[in-house]
């Protein structure tokens, strides 16, 4: 059998006033008149952040909720090229170290989905470099929680700009110039509109970087219908990771707004997707990716629960028969 865990992303939509996203612009730091000031209310801001993600972490396990995204926005303006002077980890360390200890402590599996911005197969060498300035920032929140830091942040391939052959060799060229540690943290996706699973999986097998499967995106962009030909190919890649295989899961909108993500997950559709992987991974990790966030998690479990199909363990986590 095959174990089955869900999980979501950042906000919830049943814990009140508990965001781990508050910020502030630059435009707003500016207009205070005291730049100490203004760096200390980035610094309240920041440790907010982390009380509500750590009131989430609890609320995940009062749910039974194994596996959470946290979002890259816990410390508002920490790459700002006008504020790096700033040491925006000191002040939050003891925080932050809470919150790993806290997941550690219930084996909750948390990892990250770092912006669009971050695009590490850029041609502009200023985009790269704040890719990387970026993805350092997430490295360092990853060690304050006292987490290992492999195979925890994903993200997409990046820009196709007009040549997907010269993008992805780009990809290749430019990863020679990531330092280790970053490259031990990425994952990649395929996307729903510039990389394909083959695309992905040619990097993914040529660099050692684990993929992780959008079933939704690929079904709204493929050059091979037939994703199940390619499975254990996406399984090889996860061969040497410390961590189970992880995917992502959502539904479309509409059909005519197919790309776009739904409020919902479609049970029928994310089962589609599971009869066909039954039995070939003794665990897989499904990141759903709709905007509804737990609200979602809760509802498609309800539905799973009337399954005959399924051996439910918890409030996310259950058996394919």
């Amino acid at each position: 059998m095959t174990l089955i865990r869900l999980g979501y992303v950042a906000m919830s939509m049943e814990l009140k006033n508990a965001s781990p996203s508050k910020t502030m612009t630059f435009t707003q730091f500016q207009k205070i008149d005291d730049r100490e000031a203004a760096i200390r209310k980035l610094e309240q801001l920041a440790l907010t952040n982390l009380e509500n993600t750590l009131r989430l972490l609890k609320h995940n396990v009062f749910h039974e909720i194994h596996f959470y995204r946290l979002t890259s926005r816990l410390i508002p303006l920490a790459t700002h090229e006008a504020l790096l002077d700033w040491d925006y980890m000191s002040p939050i360390k003891d925080k932050l170290r809470e919150v790993g200890e806290y997941a550690a402590k219930n084996s909750i599996r948390i990892d990250f989905h770092p912006d669009h911005f971050v695009v590490l197969n850029s041609d502009k060498k200023d985009v790269f470099k704040n890719s990387i300035k970026n993805l350092k920032l997430h490295h360092l929140l990853l060690k304050g929680m006292k987490i290992d830091a492999v195979h925890r942040c994903v993200l997409h391939v990046g820009g196709r700009y007009q040549e997907t052959e010269k993008s992805l060799e780009r990809f290749v060229d430019n990863w020679m110039d990531v330092p280790r540690g970053i490259q031990k943290m990425i994952m990649l996706e395929n996307d729903d509109k510039s990389f394909t699973l083959d695309d992905t999986l040619y990097l993914c097998e040529k660099l050692g970087i684990p993929l992780v499967f959008d079933y939704h995106h690929h079904l709204a962009h493929h050059q091979n219908k037939h994703w199940e030909e390619n499975w254990d190919r996406v399984l090889g890649t996860w061969r040497d990771s410390p961590l189970p295989i992880k995917m992502h899961i959502s539904s479309p909108k509409s059909e005519t707004e197919f790309r776009h993500h739904s409020d919902y997950v479609d049970v029928e559709m994310f089962f589609r997707f599971l009869k066909e992987i039954k039995g070939t991974v003794p665990q897989i990790d499904c990141m759903i990716e709709a905007k509804k966030k737990d609200e979602a998690l809760f509802k498609l479990m309800k539905e799973i629960n009337k399954r005959d199909d399924v051996e439910i363990i918890d409030g996310s986590t259950f058996y394919l028969k």
